[in-house]
């Protein structure tokens, strides 16, 4: 009878340990990279890469900086990424919970009053404590599970930032070109103007027909009409600009184009580094 209850128990003991479902994860064996790419970063030792630099470092205008800083404040895709993340924690840490016993009270209370006016009082406290033993592993995956969410979720909220860094830049630097093309097309305005009094003169003179005199007037109309096109351009720019920083279209504090300054020695780094 013992060693038919030691076989039931040797049984039940392996019948449990085959039940897991769950295998523990083994990450694959990365191939060899050191030599699909050129070692640039030993070819310069004293060059910065673009990977180890921060967006501070790299934009040194200072309302770039401060519209940069206002759009991480204020981009609603960025607040949707930590909201998000702040979910994940909040499951992350319910899974947590979930491995540890659960206990839960139940105060109740009445009140009785018979027919000669007396009044009684009864109360009672009930306390349940539960523990779900985690045979199978259900609850330890279920954390994992909730655990490489987070880590997804904090990598979308940084992917999401690095996006909306670099569209802030590339549309601020787009304002700025706008800005120098729209000033080099008002001198160009300025000298068509010019050029067409000449050619009324000369022709006051006699040494122009019409014809030259309505090729310069068509020129400046022409000009004229790219300066038009050109704040049109600035102004749609702008309210794009502001619906992305997450506030009212308004006129976009910049500065001038040539002015901008980036660090010299500069590399791009490893494309394995940038991926790491």
């Amino acid at each position: 009878m013992k060693n038919l209850q030691y076989i039931l128990v040797v049984t039940l003991f392996f019948m449990l340990g085959g039940c897991g479902i769950y295998t523990t994860y083994q990450r694959a064996e990365c191939l060899p990279v050191d030599s699909l790419y050129r070692d640039v970063m030993r070819e310069e030792r004293n060059s910065t890469s673009v990977a180890n630099l921060s967006w501070r470092e790299l934009f040194s205008d200072t309302c770039l900086v401060r519209w940069i800083e206002l759009g991480l404040e204020r981009n609603t895709d960025l607040l949707t990424a930590r909201l998000r993340v702040e979910e994940t924690r909040a499951s992350l840490k319910a899974s947590k919970l979930a491995l540890l016993p659960s206990v839960s009270l139940d105060p109740q209370g009445s009140v009785t009053t018979s027919e000669k006016g007396g009044t009684t009082r009864s109360y009672s406290l009930e306390i349940t404590a539960a523990w779900e033993m985690d045979v199978f592993g259900r609850l330890r995956n279920a954390r994992e599970g909730a655990k490489a969410a987070c880590e997804a979720s904090l990598a979308y909220e940084q992917a999401v930032q690095t996006q909306l860094v670099a569209t802030i830049a590339d549309t601020y630097y787009s304002l700025l070109a706008l800005d120098k093309k729209l000033s080099i097309t008002q001198e160009t305005v300025e000298n068509w103007r010019a050029n067409l009094r000449v050619m009324e003169a000369l022709k006051r003179a006699g040494q122009r027909d019409e014809a030259a005199v309505a090729q310069a007037e068509a020129s400046l109309w022409a000009a004229e009409a790219s300066i038009l096109s050109l704040e049109k351009q600035i102004c749609e720019l702008e309210n794009s600009f502001s619906v992305l920083l997450g506030i009212t279209p308004r006129k976009i504090e910049r500065g001038d184009l040539l002015e901008l300054r980036f660090p010299e020695d500069m590399s791009v780094g490893l494309p394995v580094e940038l991926l790491s």
